[in-house]
């Protein structure tokens, strides 16, 4: 569950970051395509970048809590 966790809130938080230096900057490549599949979102791309990078973090913070397996 540990393991999950992390590379859930490693993916969430690189498809946030990456899409929110594209929106700001608009020079790196957007690797996900996350936002463009959602069509209720168009407008909100900044915002819905931050809260994906912010999740992410939230997510590799709460894998902590459970035991690492051996």
């Amino acid at each position: 569950m540990k393991k999950i966790l992390e590379v859930a809130g490693f993916v969430l938080f690189v498809a946030g970051a990456s899409g929110l230096v594209h929106e700001v900057t608009g020079w790196m490549p957007k690797f996900f395509g996350f936002l463009q599949l959602l069509p209720f979102l168009r407008g909100h791309e900044i915002y819905t970048n931050i809260v994906l990078a912010v999740v992410g973090v939230a997510l590799m913070a709460a894998s902590d809590r459970f035991p690492r397996r051996a």
